[in-house]
């Protein structure tokens, strides 16, 4: 059973997901809130260790739903500049472990929605394309379920 997400009251200004690798979660739930609320939130995301590319999957499964990742590249937390965030979602353990440290002298809001790795399934195309979907779903819903569509942005 999922955990109870509680709604923000407004929405952030700034929002930033990370993941391990930033090549699977963390870039879905970046396309999947830009598209809830892109024009009014700055959004993106990064991973501990970021892989060379985004996953074939994530673009086949977020392309189903008409979200473009393929100009996606993978970043690492070291590569943020001098952005600051009002919330950060980590998806996974380790990178909720470096979120914690990156915002140690942050005024910022550190969550943790432990994600299944889809990436750790295995069989047919269609079986771990339906592991992606899950995800996906699971994440989307949420990412409703914290910023819902009537929020209004904040000051």
């Amino acid at each position: 059973m999922a955990p109870t997400i509680e709604p923000a009251l407004v929405l952030p200004s700034a929002v930033l997901f990370c993941c391990t690798m930033n090549r699977v979660r963390s870039p879905m739930a970046e396309g999947l809130m830009k598209r809830l609320h892109g024009k009014r939130v700055f959004v993106e995301s990064v991973g501990v260790r970021p892989a060379e590319e985004i996953d074939g999957f994530v673009i086949a499964v977020m392309d189903e739903i008409g979200i473009d990742l393929r100009g996606h590249r993978p970043r690492a937390f070291e590569d943020l500049q001098d952005e600051s965030f009002d919330e950060v979602v980590s998806l996974s353990p380790e990178a909720q472990h470096k979120a914690v440290e990156m915002t140690r002298w942050m005024a910022c809001e550190v969550t943790f929605w432990h994600t299944f790795d889809p990436s750790l399934v295995e069989g047919s195309r269609e079986t771990r394309l339906e592991a992606y979907r899950a995800v996906r779903d699971e994440l989307q819903a949420r990412l409703l379920a914290r910023f819902p569509i009537a929020l209004g942005p904040a000051g």
